[in-house]
């Protein structure tokens, strides 16, 4: 098992969470981890990573399968520019690689804000630290996890 899976496994516990990681094969988009899990697309939780210009840190956006982050609004969220956060950034801030971050297991706290799409649902799905495993939780429980904050930030 990777170091990524583990740790997201261990938060999971620790949470108190029933731990159901699924191995889907290759999902390099949100349709096809959507079509592996059979659920709909919005259901997947996106784990979108940019780089605050001013303080240059990392900052989370949990975003349903179907949306994209307005980066206008996302900025205005956080209170100052955003820019691209690069491989290493991404690594060095939560410890996974691109393609596979999970919103828990995080190496450093991180701010995060959670798509109110993603509360229309009972269950929503994540990446489980790799592009290969994803796991189901309830919306409100990853926002708590997560201590993401509910706002609208799509376009």
């Amino acid at each position: 098992m990777s170091k990524s899976l583990a740790r997201v496994r261990r938060a999971l516990e620790e949470a108190g969470l029933a731990v159901d990681i699924r191995e889907v094969g290759q999902a390099r988009t949100a349709q096809e981890a959507a079509d592996s899990v059979g659920c709909e697309l919005d259901q997947i939780t996106k784990s979108i990573i940019y780089r605050a210009e001013k303080t240059g840190e990392a900052v989370l956006f949990l975003t349903a399968g179907g949306n994209r982050v307005d980066d206008a609004r996302a900025s205005e969220l956080v209170g100052e520019p955003l820019g691209k956060a690069d491989a290493a950034l991404i690594r060095a801030q939560t410890g996974f690689a691109i393609g596979g971050v999970a919103p828990v297991g995080h190496l450093n706290p991180i701010r995060a804000w959670l798509d109110t799409r993603l509360l229309d649902f009972e269950t929503v799905w994540a990446a489980a630290g790799t592009p290969r495993h994803v796991f189901p939780i309830d919306p409100n429980r990853l926002q708590d996890l997560t201590q993401a904050r509910p706002a609208e930030f799509t376009g």
